[in-house]
């Protein structure tokens, strides 16, 4: 979709083509619709990016809260965001075997007991041996540390799901 399209789009179409740029938060997609005119596929990631920094810090555990468990059981049941899908199965998180479903279900549950939140990582730009690796390194972070990693995380896949819906003058993505 180009630019000019989607800044003619209505609020409900822009809400339902952009409300899981980042994962099941909606109200960011409602929010960003009102900067319109945006200039560029890049503005309208910078709107985003923007709006996410400006959310205090239990807003910004929020959003990564909203994020599904790697190779979890939402993959395992098919209940996963068409987007999350996807990108797990990219990264080979539905080609797992029962001894890796296991081990991630325990790295995910560690995870979520220190930090309150999901793992969260950009699964298109991994795949599930570099997942397991940061999954077991972020553990060793701090809970700032890995509230920033996972918003910065956020922006990446937000990036990317916005390449595939924006398409500028140029017949390139963002």
């Amino acid at each position: 979709m180009d630019i000019e399209a989607i800044n003619s789009l209505p609020y409900e179409d822009f809400v339902s083509i952009f409300g899981n740029v980042v994962e099941r938060c909606p109200i960011i997609a409602a929010a960003v619709w009102s900067g319109r005119p945006f200039p560029s596929g890049a503005a309208i990631e910078a709107a985003i990016n923007a709006f996410i920094e400006a959310l205090p810090e239990s807003g910004k555990e929020g959003i990564l809260r909203c994020h599904p468990d790697l190779a979890g059981k939402d993959l395992q049941s098919g209940t996963l965001t068409p987007e999350s899908r996807e990108e797990q199965g990219a990264a080979g998180l539905d080609r797992m075997g029962a001894a890796e479903v296991s081990r991630m279900t325990r790295l995910n549950a560690e995870y979520k007991a220190r930090f309150g939140f999901p793992f969260v990582v950009c699964a298109r730009m991994n795949d599930r041996t570099s997942i397991v690796e940061q999954l077991r390194e972020r553990l060793g972070n701090t809970q700032a540390q890995e509230r920033a990693r996972g918003v910065e995380e956020v922006k990446e896949i937000c990036r990317l799901r916005l390449q595939s819906l924006v398409h500028s003058d140029q017949k390139h993505k963002l």
